[in-house]
């Protein structure tokens, strides 16, 4: 049976079950003017019914919802991170040119508030990631991403992912890093256009990994301070950074 007509039937029943219960105390009672008031009264309260199930309590429900959906999807976000985000991160950083302007700036800590954390993100979406490819060891590069090639994939069908159209973009980029460099046999003698070709997929990545990072870190700093200490304990910009508490 369809919906529609489930919701049609049930309509049905529910209407006749009224119509008998006021036919029943009509017979029982003889009294149309207390039935009339009463169905009167209960059709006036009515849309104030419909304004307190629909309205409020529905949208509490459904922001109470949308919080436990945000708090699933951030957990994926950081099993990404621990697994390859923050290792993908180091390295293209420390291949980076123009990472020493910025690094420090990148030193998170506890002390930051939203403002600091909005005027990083604007300054990152402005940042000029660049990556010097032939620091890069693009056979090692590709190893490894073939060795995550998986993992991304279940990330990719996870379906909480349809709400964080940014993360799904940057798994997007990576992933299309890791095609480039696998349809291509030998990496170590490359043309110049070639090389080009991949600078720009790999800084397409980078920079979609560091305003992810930037974004996870600020959600971690919100809701789970314990997550953020490790966080910051294991920030790949932050060259003194050790997860041992001294």
């Amino acid at each position: 049976m369809s919906d529609k007509k489930w919701t049609l039937m049930l309509a049905t029943v529910l209407i006749a079950l009224s119509a008998v219960l006021y036919i029943l105390h009509f017979f029982m009672f003889h009294d149309p003017h207390h039935i009339g008031m009463f169905l009167l009264g209960d059709l006036a309260f009515l849309p104030i019914e419909v304004l307190l199930v629909t309205l409020i309590l529905h949208q509490l429900l459904e922001n109470r919802d949308r919080e436990m959906r945000l708090d699933k999807l951030n957990m994926v976000i950081g099993t990404f991170f621990s697994s390859m985000g923050t290792t993908l991160l180091a390295y293209f950083s420390d291949r980076d040119p123009q990472m020493d302007g910025v690094r420090k700036s990148l030193r998170i800590s506890e002390s930051w508030s939203e403002e600091d954390f909005t005027r990083m993100g604007a300054e990152l979406s402005r940042y000029p990631c660049m990556v010097t490819i032939k620091d890069v060891d693009m056979p090692g590069l590709r190893n490894f991403l073939l060795g995550k090639e998986d993992f991304l994939m279940r990330l990719l069908e996870n379906p909480l992912l349809i709400e964080h159209e940014s993360f799904t973009d940057m798994l997007q980029g990576i992933f299309h890093l890791t095609s480039e460099l696998t349809h291509r046999k030998d990496l170590t003698s490359l043309p110049a256009n070639d090389q080009q070709h991949l600078t720009k997929d790999i800084c397409r990545a980078y920079h979609l990994l560091i305003i992810q990072w930037l974004g996870y870190m600020r959600y971690l700093k919100q809701h789970y301070p314990y997550l953020f200490s490790l966080a910051l304990r294991t920030n790949p910009f932050d060259e003194e950074a050790s997860v041992i508490i001294r």
